[in-house]
Parts: C-alpha cells; structure tokens; sequence
C-alpha cells in the first residue's frame, strides 16, 4: 500500500498586508483541514511578509522583487530580466518544494509565481503592444496548477496575467476585471480572513479589551486607524476633535502610525484617548471598540465587516478610486460611510461622527448589516478549492 505523500501549497501574497493576510488565512484554513500540509510562502526582502510569515509559524522563501512600471519609462526596460531572474528563483523554489498547487494574490511577489508554474505564459506578455499572452509551454517542465484570488474591487496587472492560465480564479467581488480563460467571470468567494477574527466574539471580550488598552469600561468607544503607516489626514482631523469627543463621553483608541504623533490639547479626561504608534492586537481592538474611522483597503473592509463594526470609510485620495469601490457594497447595505479624504475634518467627526456614536441603536443596525455583507467563511472556501484543483478533496 502506498501512503500518499502530504500536500504540497505555496500561497504566493507578499509586500503588503493586504496580500499577505488573505494567503495566510488561506494557509491557516489549510492546515486546518490537514496540519501535515506543507505550506510556503514567497516573499521579498523589502515586504512585510519577512515579519508576518515567520510569526505565524509558516517557511518563507524570498525571492527578487518585480514591480510593475505603469508608464513607459525606463524601468520598463529592465523589467524581462528581473522577471526572469525572480521566476528562475521561483521555479527553484517550486521544485524544492514538490509544490501541487500555487495560490497567488497579486501583487510584485505573485506574478513569477504565476509565470514559473510553466503553464506557458512569457515574461513579456503584457508589456505595451502584447495584449495576448505569449510564448509556448516549456517542454519536459512539470506544471503546477496555479489559482488566483483577487482581493480588490479592481484587479491588478498581475493577476489579470495569471488568471490567463489558472485553473481557477476567485475574487471578492463581482466585477473586478480578473477574469477565467474561456470560462467567464471570476468565482465570488469573498477576501479570506483569519479566524481570530471571523469569529471574534466582541461582546465577550469587550471588558479584557478594554482593560487591555487602558479605556474606560463603559461608553463609546472609536477606533481610529490608517493602515501600518497611519494616516495624517484621519489624524489631523481626529485629534483635533479630540475635546468634544471626549466632553461627549466617547473614548478614543487611535494608531497613528510609528513615524507619526498626535498633539492633543484640551482634553476634558484625557484618559479617554489613547494614542499607540501601531495596533498588534487588531482583534481586541475590535472587540473594544463600537464605531471605526478608517482607511478602505481591501483587507480593512474585509476585517472591520467581518467582526460587525460600523465604519466611516475615508478612501485614498489618490490612484485609481479602488479603495472606494471597496467599501461601496458593505456601504449599500447600511454597514458604513464613504467620506471623502478632504470632507475628513474636525467639523465632520463633530457633526457626524459623534452623534453616531451617541445613538446605541444606529449602532447595533449599522453593525448587524456589516456583519451580513461579508464572507466570513471565504478561507475555508478557497482552502476547499485548493484541496478540489489538487485532486484531495
């Protein structure tokens, strides 16, 4: 009797966390199913991913770096050369690893993976003037069947390769542009998130939560963040609000991002704000908190949904809008706001902001329509089609 050898998946979503975490959902789900699966993450030097793989307990394997030009300049030049090397590191790596499936996620770590499964896609297929993939398959090399999922509202340019020849593409929205060779629109399987979080139970915790962090046990409380970075215009127009919110009862937990400070003056009860470079515990953040002012990425709607919390969704004010179109369906159904970057002001979390967080039923509703426009099992069903295209399920 032979005994079929463990599966073998690499989860290809590096550089920033709205890559890497949907790949190590997906990587938790795995495990879940099978903790003899081996799982690999690719990566880069310069990407969060040299941080975030290792602390959830998964091998990286770092390869070059290809980021995409967006304009003919030239970068573009040397941009078949730096994929060939990254995709003659990725295919090295491939083999080391025996891998069955590859799970990409966009962005400048997945496009060799897609390129080194040697499912005939050419380094120069979407240069200017190739709007086709091109290139022949290469002879004697082992193809590895590869699966793409698109987090954003807009695909991006690597995914839109991959999707050429994958063997299945997911997104977490109709319409994003990333579509099945022959076959169509994309599958709709949501964003995958961790598992701390799709089953957070905030009113259970909200008591440790808040002792956590230093907020008082009862009221209101609004979480504030930006991104790993922060945000100066949510922090400029937060903190100078910072009088009346707390005059008004409502505590305050806001990351404002390691390179960046707050100067809060005429605070009632300082106490109730409470200012951290960086939140590490994104969870009990949620959990102790009734109402966000946030970015709209894809992974922060995906998140703050998840866990049922209203937000004030203030988008990017620069490239190509996806951040708004993010958030626009958690915001159709009643689960939040889109704020534009420059109508985030002092006045506006004062007129606005504050009465909302004053009216414990518009809350609860606000919250309960979040939590029913999100996929709070798109890990699980995405490891299901890993298992499916593997032939494991």
């Amino acid at each position: 009797m032979t005994v079929e050898r463990p599966l073998s998946v690499i989860v290809a979503g590096g550089g920033t966390a709205g890559h890497i975490e949907p790949a190590l959902a997906v990587a938790d789900a795995l495990r879940r199913h099978d903790p003899a699966i081996r799982i690999t993450a690719l990566g880069t030097q310069r990407g969060l991913e040299t941080k975030l793989v290792p602390e959830r307990g998964y091998t990286l394997e770092l390869i070059p770096p290809v980021p995409l030009p967006r304009k003919p300049t030239a970068d573009l030049l040397r941009l078949p050369g730096r994929v060939l090397a990254s995709m003659r590191r990725t295919r090295d790596i491939i083999d080391a690893v025996d891998a069955d499936v590859i799970v990409g996620f966009g962005g400048y770590v997945a496009l060799p993976a897609y390129l080194a499964a040697g499912r005939g896609l050419s380094p120069l297929a979407y240069l200017p003037g190739r709007g086709r993939a091109s290139g022949s398959r290469a002879r004697g090399r082992r193809q590895v069947p590869v699966i793409v999922h698109e987090a954003n509202a807009m695909a991006g340019i690597s995914n839109k390769i991959g999707a050429r020849v994958a063997a299945r593409v997911l997104a977490a929205a109709a319409n994003s542009g990333v579509h099945a060779r022959g076959r169509g629109d994309a599958e709709v399987v949501g964003i995958p998130v961790r598992s701390a979080i799709t089953t957070l139970n905030r009113p259970a915790l909200r008591a440790r939560a808040r002792e956590h962090f230093g907020l008082p046990a009862e009221g209101p409380v609004l979480l504030v963040f930006g991104g790993s970075q922060g945000a100066r215009s949510l922090n400029e127009a937060v903190s100078a609000a910072a009088p009346q919110l707390t005059a008004a009862g409502i505590s305050v937990l806001h990351a404002h991002g390691p390179k960046n400070s707050l100067v809060l003056d005429g605070l009632h009860e300082p106490a109730k704000y409470i200012a951290v470079p960086y939140l590490s515990q994104m969870a009990l953040a949620y959990a102790a908190a009734d109402a966000v002012v946030c970015r709209s990425g894809a992974m922060t709607v995906a998140e703050v949904s998840a866990v049922g919390l209203p937000a004030f969704y203030v988008p990017l004010p620069h490239g190509n809008g996806e951040q708004e179109l993010n958030a626009r369906p958690v915001v159709a159904v009643g689960g939040g706001r889109i704020v534009a970057d420059a109508e985030l002001t002092p006045k506006y979390v004062i007129d606005e902001v504050i009465p909302l967080l004053r009216d414990m039923d518009r809350l609860t509703a606000m919250g309960r329509a979040a939590a029913d426009a999100g996929h709070r099992d798109a890990a699980d069903e995405v490891a299901r089609i890993v298992l499916e295209v593997a032939g494991r399920d």
